[in-house]
């Protein structure tokens, strides 16, 4: 049984101004017991429907601001250990036991964030208030459904398939008894939600932190790619693309300096002085008041200060020799450093690649994608064209890159199984994290991973 954290809005006083739309939890309330919610009284009007949709945001907030971001990095060769936090060093040797915190607090975290979509979308058809338009209904169970559908491809792509609960939870034995689904069909319920996203969600505004109908599209190229249909990822990569609110933003250090939300984002998480983004103190040194737990490791310092390879993204980092700190998250003692859970460079990474890969590749179009993303990082374009198997290894290398310190290696890896090759990881049970031990001890019908 999944040992959920719910939460409740408070109906008196302020409810949530616009300017707080994505950064206050502060109206909401831990209940007991911690599986209960009174659906009848949480989401009854335009009001607390909107602070019902604030408060899945802040939901996914809660696991993405740090152990999410961790859980795909540590385990892969772009960042390794560097402190004395030993819930780090188990993911960073792939040692990582059944009750290892990062893992548990991810797990439940996202849980945390489905159980919040499944209140809206089991409440909000109930709630008849002139102030809530037909057209901001369907934007908000929109926005639930794509929380779901990122909830359930996050707990997928890091645990294989999982339970699948549709419906709010109201009583803590609920979930007692639901076996775990396949991995195919945790990912049929993500397609599922997306589908029902891009009907309800608005055509693209001006924000850049809630979901709309291209972060629908984009979240589904993404599902495609890791359930390697090509065609399918090319097609909703190429939509978000020809969409002119987004572009690979120049130079490379832009999208990752305040005041941020730049055009490089499909959808990014923001937080704020009064609700923090504390992972900086994780990755910058005493110097600058943090506790440098995760560092670059040396291969990929080479590379990013490598101007052919690199480029520009050596802005991503700095020091010298062994002293070499990462920058993507740098608002020391501020905290305001967005999530980021989709950028437009990731768009044309997934077009190149489903384009090298489909059954009649077009090369040259994944070679065109490919330097996109370079030439913006002020890298030579790659010349080959009809090399297939070079051109996507070229495309793994970019991603490495694109991506060193945000949740992208380690999944890409397990995901093109290619986690045994680059680090010598050869144990397929340990390409999928452990179930928190609390959940099986709870559950008897809840099925551990294997090799824990």
């Amino acid at each position: 049984m999944k040992n959920i954290h719910h939460t409740s809005v408070l109906l008196g006083g302020s409810l949530v101004s616009a300017a707080l739309l994505l950064t206050s939890c502060g109206d909401f309330l831990d209940l007991s017991p911690e599986n209960y919610i009174p659906i009848e009284k949480s989401i009854s009007d335009a009001g607390t429907a909107r602070a019902a949709v604030v408060g899945a945001y802040n939901a996914v907030q809660d696991y993405y601001d740090d152990d999410f971001t961790s859980l795909g990095v540590m385990p892969a060769d772009n960042v390794i250990f560097n402190g004395s936090l030993s819930q780090y060093l188990q993911l960073d040797q792939n040692a990582v036991p059944t009750d290892n915190v990062i893992t548990v607090n991810v797990y439940k975290g996202i849980y945390k964030a489905v159980n919040s979509a499944n209140s809206i979308i089991a409440s909000l058809g109930n709630v008849a208030d002139p102030l809530l338009t037909a057209e901001e209904k369907d934007k908000i169970l929109g926005e639930a459904y794509f929380i779901r559908a990122l909830g359930y491809f996050d707990l997928a792509r890091s645990w294989g398939g999982v339970q699948i609960q549709l419906k709010p939870t109201t009583d803590l034995d609920v979930l007692k008894g639901i076996k775990r689904s396949t991995l195919e069909q945790t990912y049929d319920q993500v397609l599922s939600d997306l589908v029902e996203a891009e009907k309800l969600l608005p055509e693209d505004a001006a924000t850049r932190n809630r979901a709309q109908k291209s972060t629908a599209r984009a979240l589904r190229a993404r599902l495609h790619l890791y359930r390697e249909q090509w065609d399918d990822a090319e097609r909703y990569a190429t939509q978000v693309i020809g969409n002119d609110k987004y572009s690979l933003v120049k130079p490379y250090g832009a999208f990752f300096t305040a005041p941020f939300l730049t055009e490089e984002s499909v959808l990014e998480l923001t937080f704020s002085l009064n609700d923090k983004n504390n992972y900086w103190n994780l990755w910058l040194p005493a110097s600058l008041g943090g506790q440098y737990t995760l560092k670059p490791s040396d291969k990929i310092a080479v590379l990013l200060n490598n101007p052919a390879i690199g480029g520009s993204r050596s802005t991503a980092i700095a020091g010298t020799d062994n002293n070499i700190y990462g920058r993507l998250y740098n608002t020391a003692g501020q905290g305001i450093d967005p999530a980021y859970v989709i950028r437009i460079a990731e768009l044309y990474l997934i077009r190149a690649e489903a384009r090298a890969k489909k059954a009649s590749p077009d090369l040259s179009g994944a070679v065109a994608d490919l330097n996109a993303v370079r030439r913006r990082a002020d890298v030579p374009d790659y010349a080959n064209t009809t090399d297939r198997n070079g051109i996507i290894q070229a495309i793994e290398d970019e991603n490495s890159l694109e991506f060193a310190f945000e949740p992208h290696r380690w999944f890409d890896l397990v995901r093109t199984k290619r986690a045994g090759d680059v680090l010598g990881l050869t144990n397929t049970n340990f390409w999928l994290f452990p179930i928190p031990s609390s959940d099986i001890l709870s559950d008897p019908d809840v099925e551990q991973n294997p090799g824990y």
